[in-house]
């Protein structure tokens, strides 16, 4: 799945600033991909830079509409079609993650087939998938995994790329969730595809490449997380992991949306992810943590990541692989920035 770029961020109508988490992940990560944003109302929320109109985002160079918002159920809103057609008559291809496929929406599918544009739907991956083979291939792996879902994960795999990136290494971010296939403008949306093909399409996301590349897979739930674990153990065994990166929410108090069920040890949580990975890879490690701070202040975040580190280093020493490859620390923090977004502290993370 490729997506063209440069982006107009569409924002609908939405007042919620958490409902427009995907264009302003998309904003933060990929700047230079975001032409400007289309809001349809004055109190639409917004990522702080230019307004345009669809006439204005083509002059400028736009190429693809993103529909940058989420909501409860998925649903492309009547509100909306006619202005998605209008953008589709000036010209620009749409993307969107919603469950609701854009194909579907009959004045949305006649414009596009006139206009001769294309429809993106993220989350229903229409090219072929095998099944997972286990085969060993070239190259060499990270992947982040969670002790619950949204804890963190797709940022701090991209802080990982950024990080190595910069440091001259050769390194590939391979995305597997909607925001990230945004982002990096190529992936599968993992939790869309057949249980059976998971960990073939993570094979299919990272190919055998030089043996001095790293790709960076994207996780996506938790091990023992009771309503996503499936899509973890299929990223898992299709990654073939060399190294592990755990994420972990401060002060979560219980797996999200199940109070009923607490969230898993971090001695229980490793030890479950390196005996499920034993088959494909029996060298995989973990190489550190990474916590999401947001709940607190940006000094005692550090001061919680000093003491973390002490304490984990002390307390798992035949889990964790030290000293860390990759020039990682043993954890690095996540913390919400001035506009809502998440900020990693790469400098915690690369020394």
């Amino acid at each position: 799945m490729d997506i063209t770029g440069p982006y107009l961020l569409f924002l609908g109508d939405v007042s919620d600033p958490l409902a427009a988490k995907t264009a302003r992940g998309i904003l933060q990560w990929r700047p230079e991909k975001c032409i400007a944003q289309y809001r349809m109302t004055p109190s639409t929320v917004s990522l702080g830079i230019q307004d345009m109109t669809f006439e204005q985002a083509k002059e400028a160079g736009a190429k693809t509409l993103v529909l940058g918002t989420a909501n409860a159920g998925g649903f492309i809103p009547d509100s909306w079609v006619s202005v998605i057609v209008e953008a589709i008559s000036s010209g620009f291809d749409v993307v969107s993650g919603m469950h609701k496929a854009l194909a579907d929406v009959e004045a949305i599918a006649h414009a596009a087939n006139i206009y001769g544009v294309n429809l993106i739907d993220i989350r229903h991956f229409n090219g072929e998938l095998g099944v997972g083979t286990g085969k060993k291939r070239s190259g060499k792996r990270l992947l982040t995994v969670g002790t619950d879902c949204s804890v963190g994960k797709m940022y701090t795999a991209l802080c990982i790329h950024e990080g190595l990136s910069k440091a001259g290494i050769d390194v590939q971010f391979c995305a597997t969730g909607q925001t990230g296939i945004l982002i990096e403008g190529t992936g599968i949306a993992v939790d869309a595809v057949v249980s059976d093909f998971i960990s073939g399409a993570t094979e299919q996301l990272s190919p055998a490449c030089d043996s001095n590349t790293w790709q960076i897979v994207e996780g996506q739930g938790s091990v023992l997380n009771p309503a996503y674990a499936g899509v973890s153990v299929g990223l898992l065994h299709g990654a073939q992991p060399d190294a592990l990166v755990l994420c972990h929410e401060v002060a979560r108090p219980h797996t999200r949306h199940m109070p009923h069920i607490a969230l898993p040890d971090l001695e229980d949580i490793m030890e479950t992810v390196l005996k499920l990975v034993l088959p494909v890879n029996p060298n995989a490690k973990f190489i550190g943590f990474s916590l999401n701070t947001s709940a607190l202040d940006e000094d005692n975040a550090l001061a919680y990541c000093r003491n973390w580190k002490q304490n984990m280093v002390s307390r798992l020493p035949t889990l964790c692989a030290l000293p860390m490859p990759l020039w990682l620390m043993p954890c690095c923090h996540i913390r919400k920035g001035p506009n809502d977004e998440y900020v990693c502290n790469l400098r915690a993370v690369f020394p």
